[in-house]
């Protein structure tokens, strides 16, 4: 049965259409995304499924490049070792061996314990969400709002502490210098209630402007 929206969670992007539909409110509202979107075509939907295997890929992600991150979770769904009990039972050199530095390993291994209701998570409101994982050593705010945004389909989440937003926004915007996570955090309430899909519209920007992915 296919899911519904509920009140307390907001919009969920569920598929393409619902992408499409935020775009063009953005393009209504703000001129400039009126113009990124005319270079970059439409946006990809970007949504994965939830659980422990999408949250441990963002962990795997963060500080590197993308091609980097692909590079090290490809070498991690070879070895099978993106589960759970995986992880916990896995020694240090295997999950070295697959790319992890120290830090990221102890997060893998906190993670594992963190024993998180992944379902639980789907029906309640953002805030909530952001709370529950951030709790868990190794994932801030960015791995969350991006847990958030397309493990779990918020259309009104945004990643402000992401680099390639931040340049993105200074391309677009024309900006002096690059805004900081607040000063994006406050630019993008402008674009709500789809700040998920000003993110998706900022990174493709960005894949135009700079010629390369600003996530994967």
């Amino acid at each position: 049965m296919k899911r519904r929206d509920a009140p307390l969670v907001g919009r969920i992007i569920q598929t393409p259409d619902c992408v499409a539909e935020g775009a063009a409110y953005l393009a209504r509202i703000e001129p400039r995304f009126a113009d990124a979107l005319a270079q970059t075509g439409p946006l990809p939907l970007r949504r994965r499924r939830d659980g422990f295997e999408a949250l441990l890929d963002a962990i795997v992600s963060q500080q590197v490049s993308v091609a980097a991150a692909a590079a090290i979770w490809g070498r991690m769904k070879a070895a099978k070792l993106t589960g759970p009990r995986k992880v916990i039972r896995a020694s240090d050199e295997e999950l070295r061996a697959c790319g992890l530095s120290r830090q990221k390993i102890r997060y893998a291994r906190a993670l594992a314990a963190a024993r998180i209701d992944f379902r639980a998570l789907r029906d309640v409101p953002t805030p909530e969400v952001i709370a529950t994982l951030v709790e868990v050593p190794g994932i801030g705010r960015w791995t969350a709002e991006i847990y958030a945004m397309f493990s779990l389909g918020r259309a009104d989440v945004f990643a402000p502490g992401d680099l390639a937003l931040q340049e993105a926004a200074k391309l677009l915007f024309d900006l002096e210098a690059r805004p900081r996570e607040r000063e994006l955090r406050v630019m993008a309430e402008a674009w709500a209630p789809w700040r998920g899909v000003a993110a998706r519209a900022l990174w493709a920007y960005y894949r135009v402007a700079k010629d390369r992915e600003g996530i994967r």
